[in-house]
């Protein structure tokens, strides 16, 4: 069973990491999506990423537990 994918949509120009997976509930704090990112639970593009204020962009897609997130 797949899950829907989210498109978020930028206000600026990059989001950070962190701040994504806080914006989307993810995380329940910065420090709690910091531990997320360095557990190695975040791809980028399909690559694992470890850094936490990795800048996210249009069209780049970040995966967390099965879920995409399409950056718009």
């Amino acid at each position: 069973m797949s899950k829907t994918a989210i498109h978020f949509s930028l206000t600026g120009e990059y989001i950070e990491l962190i701040q994504l997976l806080k914006a989307l509930n993810f995380a329940e704090s910065g420090g709690h999506a910091k531990q997320l990112v360095n557990e190695g639970m975040v791809k980028l593009n399909g690559e694992q990423e470890s850094r936490k204020r990795a800048k996210l962009r249009k069209g780049d897609v970040v995966t967390f537990q099965g879920q995409q997130i399409h950056i718009e």
